[in-house]
């Protein structure tokens, strides 16, 4: 698949995973856009030296006006979804905040994408979403069991995602 000229949104483009997809996307002449939650969060576009090659929406993942805004003025025709909440601590002083981020955030993103009519869509997953069943390496058919809200939270966002 070649992505030169496509519009790809990257929600959590900011992360150690979602900046370095941005530098593979730009590499092959992707256009990219990032949505970045918290203006002090983009440091790692700008460590990476990506924060002037790309576009930068900052706003929430779980705001579906904002979301379907970002993806009409962007053109975008492709979404890795990676935004969520990933820190185990502050996902177990602060679930709820947790849940809205991964769980609504994944499902507006889901929204967005089948209100618009997007033709991808890619949802990134953790093995935490298959609790701890002791068998390894895991497999997409294993039972989803997360115990912790961080896994909870990835368990219900693999099952919304899931067709």
């Amino acid at each position: 698949m070649s992505f030169r000229g496509e519009s790809v949104l990257v929600t959590g483009g900011d992360g150690f995973v979602g900046s370095r997809l941005c530098m593979r996307l730009l590499d092959e002449g992707a256009v990219v856009t990032v949505i970045v939650r918290d203006r002090n969060a983009d440091s790692k576009l700008r460590l990476a030296g990506l924060l002037e090659r790309v576009n930068v929406a900052y706003g929430d993942v779980a705001d579906l006006a904002f979301v379907m805004r970002v993806m009409n003025e962007y053109g975008v025709r492709m979404c890795f979804h990676l935004a969520a909440q990933t820190l185990v601590g502050i996902a177990n002083r602060s679930p709820l905040s947790t849940f809205e981020s991964n769980i609504k955030g994944t499902w507006t993103v889901l929204e967005a994408v089948r209100l618009l009519k997007l033709p991808r869509l890619v949802v990134a997953s953790s093995d935490k979403a298959y609790g701890s069943q002791g068998r390894l390496p895991y497999s997409e058919d294993f039972c989803l069991a997360g115990v912790h809200p961080y896994d909870v939270s990835k368990s219900c966002a693999d099952l919304l995602a899931r067709r």
